[in-house]
């Protein structure tokens, strides 16, 4: 069965919703190497390599191909893993396999991230060339150049350039095929998963243009440019395409700032952003994505549970400061006074007498200032 599927590379909890990534001509899996782990964190992530490059079979594809049949071996290998839906993100050819599956099969793409790539590639002609080259005299001129067609001037990464010169020929011409055939300009407008494109400004192969052009014919869609970045943006600038992503597929920054403002109020969480440096931002990022888009967003305990648990781990801790916060918050959750003076004096068994009496201060002054105190 493994000779029938394209080589692939999981990571992330299988329970995590699924995340496909796609490479582009000429690389492997190794194209996602600065990305994938930070996706893994919040999903099952799943690299695939084309036919003939990296470690899966040549054999899976043939002259004449099309994107339409990369796609179909990309069906396969989700069928193969138990994925039904997914989300998806492509570079270049990866990203036109994209595009086919979210305009061909709406029902298997959940989100969609295209990124240094086209509805079109220039048509014919180029790839067709190409394709008679490395038919003819193999890959290892075409690979002598990938610097140049792949990152800015003084960038390279040695292993993708390694792949692309390893690559078999008869497979690369037959994803070049692909290439030349690929025109879905047509059937942008009926994609309907939510779609973001990834622009390097510096592309050659896939300028900005292209990707405006996707943005402006798919409803809804967004675009990011990211300056310093050419053809394989996921290798270039990683941090900057790793951002994008997160905010299209994971929204938890989005969410949990909309939680925190709920739990612990505007003028709290006004007055901690208005104290954001370059050095914290990315440490709020963090809590917001983190501690509140993942945890407290959780529908499996209620804010009010939350609290009370958040209040036990707070005095056990001696973090009376962060208490005082989160007392204000379980009181906008529901809890009671004499709720969280339960909690308090729970916490005397478990946490200690001295911690309990720290914390009861806490919470005396507090309550005081709201006008409830406690009974």
């Amino acid at each position: 069965m493994t000779d029938k599927l394209l080589n692939h590379r999981a990571e992330g909890p299988t329970s995590a919703p699924p995340l496909l990534l796609g490479p582009s001509l000429g690389t492997s899996t190794k194209l996602w190497d600065k990305v994938a782990p930070e996706l893994s964190i919040t999903h099952r992530v799943i690299r695939w390599d084309l036919p003939g490059h990296g470690d899966s079979p040549a054999g899976l594809i043939a002259p004449g191909a099309t994107v339409a049949d990369l796609a179909g071996l990309v069906l396969t290998l989700a069928d193969a893993l138990g994925i039904e839906r997914f989300a998806y993100a492509g570079v270049s050819l990866g990203g036109a396999v994209g595009l086919w599956l979210a305009a061909h099969h709406p029902e298997r793409v959940s989100s969609l991230a295209v990124i240094c790539s086209s509805a079109h590639f220039n048509g014919e002609r180029p790839w067709r060339e190409r394709a008679e080259l490395v038919r003819r005299e193999g890959l290892a001129g075409l690979a002598e150049s990938a610097d140049a067609r792949w990152f800015t001037p003084g960038f390279t990464v040695p292993e993708l350039v390694d792949d692309h010169r390893h690559a078999d020929p008869e497979a690369y011409a037959a994803c070049c095929d692909a290439l030349a055939a690929f025109d879905i300009r047509e059937e942008l407008a009926g994609i309907s998963a939510p779609t973001l494109l990834v622009a390097g400004r510096q592309d050659p192969a896939t300028p900005p243009a292209q990707l405006r052009e996707i943005a402006d014919a798919v409803p809804g869609s967004s675009l990011t440019e990211i300056p310093g970045a050419s053809h394989l943006a996921p290798a270039e600038r990683p941090e900057a395409v790793l951002a994008a992503l997160r905010g299209h597929f994971d929204g938890y920054a989005a969410r949990g700032m909309e939680v925190r403002r709920q739990v612990l109020g505007d003028a709290h969480v006004d007055r901690a952003q208005s104290r954001q440096t370059p050095f914290t931002a990315r440490f709020q990022d963090f809590i917001s994505r983190y501690a509140w888009g993942e945890i407290w967003t959780d529908p499996t305990l209620s804010h009010r549970e939350r609290s009370m648990i958040t209040l036990t781990a707070l005095v056990a801790h001696g973090h009376y400061d962060e208490l005082a916060m989160h007392i204000r918050a379980a009181r906008r959750n529901g809890l009671t006074p004499d709720e969280i003076g339960a909690v308090l004096l729970q916490t005397a068994v478990y946490c200690g007498v001295p911690a309990a009496n720290s914390a009861f201060a806490t919470a005396q002054r507090v309550l005081e200032e709201e006008g409830g105190e406690g009974g």
